[in-house]
């Protein structure tokens, strides 16, 4: 196994460090180190999955990672880049939250496990417990006196809604910092964790937070971070055009997130590839080496997006994933896919391409229903200009009565132009 210093910089995964000493305690011994998550909503999303595969190869290295639930600091809130308070969360949804994240890490974690034939020690920790015997007063005495107000007001993000007259900052989101850095200290102290990892615009947090742990207990702890990922339009990777992409299927789908990384940009692939697989960086260079030999057919994009899938969802999954895609994109017999799939498969298939149960519609409700037409004007028109087909045939006719066209009288294709199907089933 490589030093890890040298696996985070070939992957892409490391930015910024506090001391070179870290990267040899984190190679040598068992260390533990931790990072921060707001429960926000239910599931976390593609992005966090950047500072999950930072842990997963510390955690490779017999390191044991302690995932933090932000329960107390989201009912403050960063102030970051924005011009107001963001709404609060109640405390029972925050709960909930909280306990979803925590087993979508769990199940992860397990995957890799499996993949790894490696024992990945984790745990969690909610910052709730830190501060709910804690009265006001010795918060004062434990944590403000240890940083100056001068400190805080220089951050950026504190500073441009102080001095811009249009903005301002509440002493609620001001004292954001101080919970943060309490964290570190109260870990420390409980459970002996002395790194922190997170992304690069927490720099000048965590490099604070040190500073003050070195000054309260006379004690060095280490911070590292990775850097803010974009793709190669400089747009954040984990967008997608919609919205956020999460890691809990029920909001999004595997086959979803098996296509977006089907759309990976030629110029991309070798750097997901490092960042979100753990396919050896010189394998990855063979494949981004044959991939560019024919980009056509995507061979990168087909290892990424499967690889991808399966750590978050596991094989079935990506199998599926990738059978819903060749279906949809790819030069298959699609009408002998469907009298071999399975009714599991074909429920599968139909929520991932927006199908439903067929429920006597005519041509013109089929058409608006499955989203392949806005309203029955436009349907009309696609008939018109022959843009619609039932099971490969044509249709031509709005009087189209298609009962007797259901394959195995259950399941039917309809397609508009060469790309967009829906499966109907009876």
């Amino acid at each position: 196994m490589k030093p890890l210093k040298q696996e985070l910089q070939e992957r892409w995964l490391f930015f910024q460090f506090s001391s070179e000493d870290f990267f040899e305690k984190c190679d040598k011994w068992e260390w533990s180190f931790y990072c921060g998550f707001d429960p926000t909503a239910d599931s976390l999303h593609l992005g966090n999955f950047i500072w999950f595969m930072v842990a997963v190869h510390l955690m490779l290295r017999w390191n044991k990672f302690t995932a933090l639930t932000g329960w107390a600091t989201w009912m403050i809130w960063d102030p970051w880049w924005k011009d107001a308070e963001r709404a609060f969360l109640s405390e029972k949804v925050l709960d909930e939250n909280q306990e979803k994240i925590s087993q979508q890490i769990k199940k992860i974690s397990e995957n890799l496990e499996n993949f790894t034939w490696k024992k990945l020690h984790f745990d969690f920790v909610n910052n709730k417990d830190f501060y709910k015997n804690m009265w006001y007063l010795d918060f004062l005495r434990e944590v403000w006196k240890f940083i100056t107000v001068n400190n805080m007001i220089a951050k950026d993000t504190v500073k441009k809604r102080i001095e811009d007259e249009n903005k301002s900052i509440s002493y609620t989101e001001f004292s954001y910092m101080l919970l943060q850095w309490y964290d570190f200290l109260h870990l420390f102290e409980e459970k002996n964790i002395t790194l922190q990892i997170w992304g690069q615009d927490q720099w000048w947090n965590l490099v604070t937070w040190a500073e003050i742990i070195r000054k309260k207990l006379n004690k060095k702890v280490d911070v590292m971070t990775w850097p803010l990922i974009t793709d190669s339009t400089w747009k954040k990777f984990w967008k997608s055009e919609w919205n956020a992409i999460f890691l809990d299927k029920k909001k999004t789908s595997p086959y979803f997130i098996y296509q977006y990384f089907m759309n990976t940009a030629d110029e991309d692939i070798s750097k997901y590839l490092k960042m979100l697989t753990l396919i050896e960086v010189e394998e990855i260079d063979k494949i981004t080496e044959k991939h560019f030999e024919n980009p056509a057919e995507r061979y990168g994009q087909k290892i990424l997006a499967f690889k991808v899938v399966e750590i978050l969802h596991w094989t079935d999954e990506a199998k599926m994933a990738e059978k819903i895609s060749d279906f949809m994109f790819w030069n298959t017999d699609k009408m002998e896919v469907l009298k071999k799939l399975t009714s599991d498969e074909i429920e599968t298939f139909q929520n991932a391409i927006w199908g439903f149960k067929y429920d006597w519609e005519n041509l013109f409700e089929v058409l608006v229903k499955s989203w392949l037409e806005k309203s029955n004007s436009n349907a009309r028109n696609s008939v018109k200009w022959n843009a619609i087909a039932i099971n490969w045939e044509k249709i031509s006719d709005f009087e189209y009565d298609f009962e007797n066209n259901f394959l195995e009288n259950w399941v039917i294709l309809v397609q508009k132009w060469k790309k967009n199907f829906r499966i109907l089933t009876k």
